[in-house]
């Protein structure tokens, strides 16, 4: 403390403001003050504001020279300021209420917002449930009410209540996950005659031939029921049912490739459904190995032959679905046994190209 006292005025004061302002502060009348109009910088940063300057003015013994006024905030009344001495109303404690505005400065008012309009709506809470056009609402009631096993209670033919299940994984295809295991151990408890079979296949068979994009969903159903229907009569189980049902097709694909536009549309349908079993239809062999049906491998490639021998446009579209669908399965399948069988395929193409009339 005598230390303190004892020292002459102004000794070690610039050694205590570098202390304070820290080791890399700028000195005082440095080229970084003169830029801000004269007010000392914290670290080449921050400016100091107006009460710190006087402070410090004030603490400093006149080291600081004197400030200008600061520039009164953009939020105060235009009437209040000017450019170089601003003015402060004080408003005295106790008199908010009678605050007069300057005649000089604009009328200050409550800001007015724009009220939106109300939109009145004719909708209705009480208003009936939409569906879409071909929609059937019946379908989901039908297999979200009940147990599986007390649906078919409701029918009166074995025929309707497949064709329900049919339409309904047409719309939900996603539920045959869920509820084909139920689906087949009905049909298990049901049917019990060789007629009985023999129409579920053909049921299944129109439903993947005449219904846009129901193939796929066609041939995984054939294989899982060829898989777990347990009836199995004289005339054969359910996938020899269905091959022979095929066949009767594949006989007449010569003549239906050259017939009128309705019957090529539903030869080509049956070409597609085809070549969907051939990719889904599980074969379990001798040794429980599980392959593909060999015999839809030869149809197959009897079926590209008859369209290519008739080269018109729709045939030709259908070969070429067909063999992106199937046609690097059918490739490696081929090689395997040592045949060039895609080699002729992509010939036969090549001379469509080149001597066919069909369009470009």
């Amino acid at each position: 403390m005598s230390e303190s006292f004892e020292r002459p005025p102004g000794a070690g004061r610039g050694k205590g403001w570098a202390r304070a302002l820290g080791d890399g502060a700028a000195p005082l009348g440095d080229a970084g003050a003169s830029e801000n109009g004269g007010r000392p910088r914290l670290g080449g940063g921050c400016s100091l504001g107006s009460d710190t300057a006087e402070e410090h003015q004030h603490q400093a013994g006149g080291l600081f020279l004197q400030q200008e006024p600061l520039r009164p905030p953009k939020t105060a009344p235009l009437g209040t300021r000017t450019a170089e001495h601003p003015q402060q109303t004080r408003v005295p404690s106790g008199s908010q209420d009678k605050v007069s505005i300057p005649a000089s400065g604009p009328e200050m008012s409550e800001p007015q917002f724009p009220v939106a309009p109300v939109v009145m709506s004719n909708l209705s809470a009480k208003a009936p449930e939409f569906y879409p056009s071909g929609y059937n609402p019946n379908y989901n009631q039908n297999f979200t009410d009940s147990s599986f096993e007390d649906r078919y209670d409701g029918y009166l033919t074995l025929a309707e209540y497949v064709q329900d299940f049919l339409n309904h994984l047409t719309e939900q295809p996603g539920c045959f996950e869920t509820e084909i295991e139920q689906f087949a151990e009905t049909l298990n408890g049901w049917v019990t005659a060789d007629e009985a079979l023999q129409e579920i296949v053909e049921l299944i068979y129109q439903q993947a031939t005449s219904v846009p994009n129901f193939s796929y969903m066609g041939a995984r159903l054939c294989n899982y029921l060829s898989q777990h229907l347990t009836i199995s009569p004289q005339s054969g189980n359910f996938r020899h049912l269905l091959l022979q049902r095929c066949q009767t097709e594949y006989e007449n694909r010569d003549e239906a490739t050259k017939g009128d536009e309705t019957t090529q549309k539903q030869f080509h349908a049956f070409v597609l459904f085809l070549a969907e079993l051939y990719l889904n239809l599980e074969i379990k062999g001798t040794k429980g190995q599980v392959t593909r049906a060999e015999i839809l491998q030869e149809g197959l490639r009897e079926l590209l032959n008859a369209l290519f021998s008739n080269p018109v446009d729709s045939n030709l579209i259908c070969a070429v679905k067909l063999l992106k669908l199937t046609g690097s399965v059918l490739e490696d399948a081929w090689k395997e046994k040592g045949k060039n069988d895609m080699d002729e395929m992509i010939q036969r193409i090549e001379n469509v190209v080149l001597d066919a009339n069909c369009s470009r």
